[in-house]
């Protein structure tokens, strides 16, 4: 079976300069053999010969070729013989709405292998960002294979990162607009609630991604573990650094929406009370010429019944306090 040229990329470099591009996967062992070559091959939703080959030129182990395969594996490293696994998430948020998409990498000596599931990934971004660092290469940082194995993991661990710096934004500014709900006049319960639940729904997803991203960059710096380059670590502590942020920037947010709900609940309390304090005011005022009027029609005889000073005097007595009522409860502001 032929494999379908959109759904595999390939490239090779030999002292830090690209040397072939889109090669077949049947040259992979070829192309690898040289003590100076770095290679990258690109899966996309892989046929099983396709990885089969990728498997026996490499020597994958079986179980991290059903991981790369399996959707919603956790964020994740994994060491074996010869080479290391990674489940990566990169992420997107559009409008209060988050997207996580799902990479695997197997980084062996001298190649790279990244598979996914579809183009939600931007893999093209990726090798622009491969092309950028030309010049860093051109400093004698990718001299050999092993800086630039290290190198493209780098910029795929970077790109991955900055996606889910750029969500965590987003969110962030989701939180703003929640926020601003809030404290509106208008009453938005609805609104809130759905923009809220989302958005600690998302907040909860992009952590479960990222928090792990810490500890891959700190098992990938750990110098016992030989991993990384001596000239490729301070650029790796970047993107811890950057990670480190995610998860503090997250965990801020979930934080910040716990205490948007609290407030938003107190809020409700003293509407509800500046509610009932209107209404008993109101209730007052209207009581008092209820009682007078009733006072009045009364059948017995009273002090001008059936006279017009009478009817004066109730007059009188009934705006007299109900503006009394009012003005004692608007000082107190209560109207």
């Amino acid at each position: 079976m032929t494999s379908d040229p959109s759904q595999v990329r390939t490239r090779q470099w030999r002292g830090g300069k690209t040397t072939a591009d889109d090669f077949p996967l049947t040259e992979l062992r070829d192309r690898v053999a040289p003590d100076d070559a770095a290679v990258w091959v690109d899966l996309r939703a892989p046929s099983h010969d396709d990885l089969r080959l990728v498997a026996d030129v490499l020597g994958l182990d079986h179980v991290a070729l059903e991981d790369a395969v399996t959707r919603r594996e956790r964020t994740k490293l994994d060491r074996y013989d010869g080479y290391i696994f990674l489940n990566l998430y990169a992420a997107s948020a559009t409008k209060g709405r988050l997207a996580l998409h799902e990479v695997s990498a197997f980084v062996c000596d001298r190649a790279l292998v990244t598979v996914r599931d579809d183009d939600a990934f931007d893999m093209d971004g990726l090798v622009r960002r491969w092309d950028d660092d030309l010049g860093m290469w051109s400093r004698g940082v990718a001299d050999e294979a092993e800086n630039v194995r290290s190198l493209l993991l780098y910029g795929l661990l970077d790109q991955v990162v900055d996606g889910q710096l750029d969500a965590v934004q987003a969110l962030d500014d989701e939180t703003d607009a929640v926020e601003e709900l809030v404290f509106d006049d208008a009453p938005q319960g609805r609104e809130i609630q759905h923009r809220s639940f989302r958005l600690r729904k998302n907040l909860a997803a992009l952590r479960r991604v990222a928090l792990p991203m810490r500890e891959i960059l700190s098992t990938l710096l750990r110098r016992d573990t030989e991993l990384v380059p001596n000239t490729m670590r301070p650029y790796y502590q970047d993107v811890y650094d950057h990670a480190l942020h995610v998860g503090e920037w997250t965990d801020g947010l979930r934080d910040l929406v716990a205490d948007l709900l609290e407030t938003r609940i107190a809020l409700q309390d003293n509407r509800l009370n500046e509610v009932m304090k209107k209404v008993t005011s109101w209730a007052a005022i209207i009581a008092v010429p209820t009682a007078v009027t009733g006072f009045f029609g009364q059948n017995l005889a009273f002090p001008g019944r059936d006279a017009t000073s009478g009817f004066v005097v109730s007059s009188v007595v009934l705006v007299l306090l109900g503006v009394g009522l009012y003005g004692v409860f608007k000082r107190n502001d209560w109207l």
